[in-house]
C-alpha cells in the first residue's frame, strides 16, 4: 500500500464539508470558550445504506452508573484541547475514576485532519484509544500544523507509532474509506439528536450544555448524584 494514501477525496473526506465558523456564534456575538460549527457543517452527504457496526462506542467509568457525561469534541478544536489540559484529569478524578460517573466521548469533525486524528486513535482499539486521544490534544499544535497533508499525516503515524502501533495498521487505518463514512454517520446522526452547534459540548443525561469550567460541572453533577 502507497505509505500516503489518505482519505482525500471521494465519501471518506466528506468531513472536509466541516467547518470552523470562528469564535462567534450564530448572531454574531463572541462565545468564549467554544468553537461554532458552521451552519450544515453535520450534514454531510452519504450515498444509500452505511453500516455503522464498527464504530464503537468509547466510554470510561462505570457503564451503570445513573449519570452519564457526552463530550462531543474534536481533535482539531483549540477549545476542546484547552478543555481537555485545564479541565478533563479533575473531572475525570472526581467523577469518573470514582465510578460515579458514565463518560462517553463522541468525535466531531470539522475537517480532514480531525476525522485523520480519529482514525489513528481508533487505530489502537478500545486499549489504546484514551492514550492516544490525550496525546493528540496535548500535542495539538504540533501535528496539526504541519506545512501539508502528508506532513500532518506523517506526524500522526509517529503518534501512533508511539503508541504501539506499526505502519502498516497505521496506513491501513487512514485509508479505510469505509470506516471513515460509517464514522461520519455516526457524527452526523449525534449532533443532531442533541442539536450540538459548537465544541467542546457536554449532554448530561440527555441535556445539552456549552463549554463548561470545573465548578459549573460540580454545580450540574451534584445533585444529580445527590437524587441518585
Amino acid at each position: 500500500m502507497n505509505r500516503r494514501s489518505l482519505l482525500l477525496s471521494g465519501g471518506a473526506a466528506l468531513a472536509a464539508a466541516g467547518a470552523y465558523a470562528g469564535y462567534t456564534n450564530l448572531t454574531g456575538r463572541p462565545v468564549p470558550g467554544q468553537t461554532l460549527i458552521a451552519p450544515g457543517a453535520a450534514h454531510a452527504q452519504t450515498e444509500g445504506e452505511v453500516d455503522t457496526s464498527r464504530v464503537e462506542d468509547l466510554v470510561l467509568g462505570n457503564p451503570d452508573a445513573e449519570v452519564t457525561i457526552m463530550e462531543f469534541a474534536s481533535y482539531t478544536c483549540p477549545h476542546c484541547a484547552n478543555f481537555h489540559a485545564s479541565v478533563w484529569p479533575q473531572l475525570k478524578e472526581e467523577y469518573i475514576d470514582t465510578g460515579r460517573v458514565r463518560f462517553e466521548y463522541r468525535e466531531v469533525y470539522f475537517d480532514a485532519y480531525g476525522l485523520w486524528a480519529a482514525l489513528v486513535a481508533r487505530c489502537g482499539g478500545q486499549m489504546r484509544y484514551f492514550g492516544i486521544s490525550d496525546i493528540l490534544y496535548d500535542e495539538q499544535q504540533q501535528w496539526a500544523r504541519g506545512s501539508d497533508a502528508n506532513e500532518v499525516a506523517d506526524n500522526l503515524r509517529r503518534i501512533g507509532r508511539r503508541a504501539g502501533l506499526t505502519d502498516e495498521a497505521l496506513n491501513e487505518c487512514l485509508a479505510d474509506r469505509e470506516m471513515a463514512t460509517a464514522m461520519m454517520q455516526v457524527y452526523q446522526e449525534g449532533m443532531e439528536e442533541y442539536e450540538i452547534t459548537g465544541t467542546p459540548s457536554f449532554v448530561i443525561n440527555g441535556t445539552t450544555y456549552s463549554n463548561m469550567s470545573m465548578d459549573e460541572f460540580r454545580a450540574i453533577l451534584d445533585p444529580l448524584l445527590a437524587d441518585g
